[in-house]
């Protein structure tokens, strides 16, 4: 797909860059990385294009290799690139947040997603995709969760489906450690956790799963994604309308006591 190209080929041009750099210091791949505290396996992953490099492995090498801040000014797009193209205004948003609100229907939130399940995830897309793209998808996903720890603490609700726990995606050990996730960041002061029971006769949630991500100020943004294709909803109305359907979301799910009761009931079930 086009947007996977477009950051692998940034990242293919990052790592022939740093490949210039290094020759022309006269290192070989073993040297550069013992001098940056890394192996030689990832020096050749990043030059190859495979594998996205650190913030502080760029710092390091731009300092060693003498670049001059060649590497340092390409940071940013390439902390960009770990994301498919779909996602990375939404990553952009995400990370600026200090609100953000989430209606899930299939499957769970990248932010609360375990290891082990984005790997199931990312292993059963159809097309394939190549192991060094689950590598930096996972990685990324990951590196998206230090939100987490950031301070002032950003407010987070997430209302998810009864479906999108009682999937086995994985097998039922990739749904246990999921479940336990769950539970463990629900459990966070700044985080609540609701589940829209299946037996609900009225669910404002049924045009699909968005997203509401709260800026500094106030200002709220609409987002949307299915089928590798995304959807940024800025227009004041329609983003009011998400808003209106989102509280009404909340107070049909169980509420954020209930919802991490339901969830430790699933757990003793597996």
């Amino acid at each position: 797909m086009v947007e996977q190209d477009d950051g692998a080929s940034f990242l293919r041009c990052f790592g022939r860059q740093l490949k210039l750099l290094r020759e022309r210091a006269g290192l070989t791949r073993g040297q550069l990385g013992s001098r940056l505290g890394y192996g030689e396996d990832q020096i050749t992953s990043v030059e190859l294009g495979r594998r996205i490099p650190k913030p502080e492995l760029i710092d390091k090498a731009d300092e060693v290799l003498d670049a001059g801040g060649v590497l340092r000014a390409m940071k940013e797009e390439v902390a960009r690139a770990r994301y498919p193209a779909f996602f990375r205004d939404a990553a952009r948003l995400e990370a600026e947040a200090v609100e953000l609100q989430t209606y899930d229907t299939h499957v769970v939130k990248g932010l609360l997603q375990t290891e082990e399940y984005m790997r199931a995830l990312l292993n059963m897309r159809r097309p394939l995709l190549n192991k060094d793209t689950i590598e930096q998808r996972v990685a990324a996903r990951l590196s998206r969760q230090e939100i987490f720890n950031k301070w002032p603490a950003p407010l987070f609700s997430f209302v998810m489906e009864e479906s999108v726990l009682l999937r086995r995606l994985g097998g039922s050990s990739v749904q246990r450690g999921q479940l336990e996730q769950i539970l463990l960041i629900g459990q966070k002061r700044n985080v609540e956790v609701q589940v829209m029971p299946l037996d609900r006769e009225d669910n404002a949630g049924v045009d699909g799963g968005f997203t509401l991500f709260t800026r500094t100020g106030g200002e709220q943004i609409g987002y949307t994604e299915a089928q590798g294709r995304s959807t940024l909803v800025t227009d004041r109305e329609e983003v009011r309308a998400l808003a209106a359907r989102y509280g009404i979301i909340r107070a049909q799910a169980l509420t954020p006591s209930e919802s991490l009761a339901y969830v430790e009931k699933l757990l003793g079930e597996l």
